[in-house]
């Protein structure tokens, strides 16, 4: 497994990464396009034997002293590999904010105990924040 930029000719495994991992949220084509595009944005994809298995995005906000970790997911049937933890590893050395949030649904206790042993902390919930309402934690880092 490969940690690797992203760029717009990633869009089609971009595309199938989201369907596979946020059935409910999977973002539509053209936030797809933007996240691929727009500047300043940290955007890597886990690859092995050539097909993009993850992807990770990092929304640096200088002026707000902080950065936020917009998306990350790995294919289901490559979880628990440490892939996941390994993107948000090598997306958090490029981001160069004191702190770092991200959210994640308040029913996904794996990713929620993953943040937590990568430093995250639970600091807010957005209430009914996910298409179907579920709740989001929002998780900081401060480091």
């Amino acid at each position: 497994m490969e940690i690797l930029p992203a760029s717009l000719r990633d869009l089609g495994g971009l595309r199938r990464v989201e369907q596979a991992c946020f059935l409910k949220d999977a973002w539509p084509l053209l936030d797809l396009i933007a996240v691929l595009t727009w500047p300043e944005i940290v955007r890597l994809r886990a690859v092995e034997n050539g097909q993009m298995i993850g992807f990770i995005a990092g929304d640096p906000r200088p002026s707000e002293h902080l950065a936020w970790i917009a998306t990350v997911g790995v294919i289901p049937e490559y979880q628990r590999r440490g892939i996941g933890r390994a993107l948000l590893q090598e997306c958090e050395k490029r981001l160069t904010q004191p702190r770092i949030r991200l959210c994640v649904r308040v029913s996904n206790d794996t990713a929620i105990h993953l943040y937590q042993q990568e430093g995250y902390l639970a600091v807010d919930t957005w209430r009914e924040y996910y298409n179907d309402n579920e709740n989001a934690m929002v998780m900081e880092k401060i480091r």
